[in-house]
């Protein structure tokens, strides 16, 4: 079988950690700030960790190889 090719898109918007977990950016960040409390632009400060439901999809069909 031929290799499978890692969606160019999910290569800039998730990462693996070191025990395989993914790691993405929080949404909602990026315009439209003033219209947002402080506690939720400070909060969203970072990544966080996908769901352990959505992530076997993610590794399966966009991170083939970990990218």
């Amino acid at each position: 079988m031929p290799k499978m090719k890692t969606k160019s898109s999910a290569k800039k918007r998730f990462r693996l950690t070191g025990t395989g977990k993914v790691r993405a950016n929080v949404a909602f960040k990026r315009h439209c700030l003033s219209a947002k409390t402080s506690k939720m632009k400070r909060q969203q400060r970072g990544t966080f960790i996908v769901a352990e439901v959505d992530s076997p999809n993610v590794k399966k069909f966009y991170l083939p190889y970990g990218a």
